[in-house]
């Protein structure tokens, strides 16, 4: 059998059956194969005319089942598709709620801290000022307060609850409240400021 006529052939049944599939690899026709009629023209000598092989059906299904024309049959693939609830993202303007509330509640709590403490300091402060026979000595027991007031405020402007400028004028008023009192008392006379030279 000719090249074209192979083509040829192959072309038409593919066209022609829809439940097989048929390659030129794997499409060899007997010569006992009777539907088909091989003819050339004068003018095409190469052109083939065939017989659809949907017209006979007892002709293709008797090459079929006779196994002259052996046809891989079509594979289907059974595609599985998985959907997966996918969880809802959470809300950012939630979570930032979350977040900003629990800010507030520890912040609130080291300023809450903040003014216990230099509340205390003043009060001592106050006490001891009214006091008429106050000693020196009972300024260190204010001085220990101080400190812990000290340590407080510096520990709230390192994680950020205070502005070092705030925390440094709290500290500042409680130093000046301190000297004021030892100023009152006369156990600590300030240096006289020179002179300015005009």
């Amino acid at each position: 059998m000719d090249y074209h006529c192979k083509n040829l052939l192959t072309k038409s049944f593919q066209q022609s059956t829809t439940m097989a599939v048929a390659t030129p690899q794997n499409l060899y026709l007997s010569c006992s194969f009777q539907s088909l009629s091989l003819s050339s023209s004068s003018s095409q000598p190469y052109a083939v005319s065939f017989k659809p092989l949907s017209s006979s059906a007892n002709t293709s299904s008797i090459s079929f089942a006779s196994g002259l024309v052996p046809v891989n049959p079509r594979r289907t693939t059974l595609s599985i598709s998985i959907v997966c609830e996918a969880t809802k993202k959470p809300d950012s303007a939630a979570k930032r709620a979350r977040q900003s509330e629990k800010r507030r509640l520890y912040n609130k709590a080291r300023k809450s801290e903040v003014r216990t403490r230099m509340k205390k300091v003043l009060e001592e402060l106050e006490v001891l000022r009214k006091k008429s026979d106050a000693q020196p000595e009972e300024v260190i027991g204010i001085e220990k307060l101080i400190a812990e007031a000290y340590s407080v405020i510096d520990k709230a402007i390192q994680v950020g609850t205070l502005h070092k400028n705030t925390g440094a004028r709290r500290k500042s008023r409680l130093a000046r409240r301190k000297k004021a009192v030892e100023i009152h008392h006369g156990w600590y006379a300030p240096e006289p400021t020179p002179a300015a030279v005009v």
